[in-house]
């Protein structure tokens, strides 16, 4: 069985001007697909391709998601579900049976983008229904923090702090156990535990928003979850890369 490396990465508005920094940290965790999010700008992620040596790569001007990827995929497409702010991703990456669907939820941190968020993932878990059963991944910046982590409210910008205070003062986090509800296993917490798993932002990393989830059934076919730090991450994104190792 063969595994591929699944980079996810927020690029940060497009990540023009940054495009040495986001290479030398996409070298860093030396990946066999990248899945981006905020990569508005397509002559970013062919520069990004290029640099990395990827075989192909796919953006679309103003949409979030792209990819690259060593080998040529099978399929790519993005699906826009109704009134979801970004599409999703489907990539098949391979001849097997995995399909990746990379996601980028809505921002900001109150009880009515929490609410937004559980309606973008009831809509996507709804598109890809047909994939419940067999061997997909689901990854991206979900914007939202798991059941059992903790959000240091007084870290947030004073902005973000005026939406917490405005929803009363805390926010009921549903998203992603609405996930797990629906039978998905967090990759990184199934491996490293209690360990908080911190992605953003890079200059004081308190909060995880990047994730990667496998039904139940697949656990077994995670190898490896990894957050790539060091000083070319730092500079490259206000998002830490993320990596996971599977089986396919």
């Amino acid at each position: 069985m063969s595994t591929l490396r699944i980079l996810s990465y927020n690029i940060c508005r497009g990540g023009r001007g940054k495009e040495a920094h986001l290479s030398a940290a996409i070298a860093q965790a030396r990946p066999d697909l990248v899945v981006f999010q905020e990569a508005i700008d397509p002559s970013v992620v062919e520069r990004l391709a290029s640099d990395a040596g990827m075989a192909q790569w796919a953006s679309r001007r103003g949409e979030s998601l792209a990819f690259m990827s060593r080998d040529p995929v099978r399929h790519y497409e993005w699906h826009r579900p109704r009134f979801s702010r970004h599409a999703f991703l489907e990539i098949e990456p391979g001849a097997g049976e995995l399909r990746i669907f990379g996601l980028h939820l809505s921002a900001l941190y109150s009880a009515w983008t929490e609410q937004r968020r559980v309606f973008e993932l009831r809509a996507l878990l709804d598109s890809i229904r047909r994939h419940q059963h067999g061997f997909h991944v689901l990854t991206g910046d979900f914007n939202t923090i798991a059941p059992g982590d903790l959000l240091d409210f007084r870290k947030l910008p004073h902005r973000l702090r005026a939406l917490v205070w405005l929803s009363g003062g805390q926010i009921r986090w549903r998203t992603i156990q609405l996930i797990l509800d629906a039978g998905y296993v967090d990759a990184y917490r199934m491996l490293h535990g209690p360990d908080p798993g911190y992605t953003f932002p890079t200059w004081a990393p308190h909060v995880r928003l990047d994730y990667l989830f496998v039904p139940a059934a697949h656990a077994g076919r995670i190898q490896a979850c990894e957050i790539i730090t060091g000083s070319e991450p730092a500079s490259a994104s206000d998002h830490l890369p993320f990596l996971t190792q599977v089986a396919d």
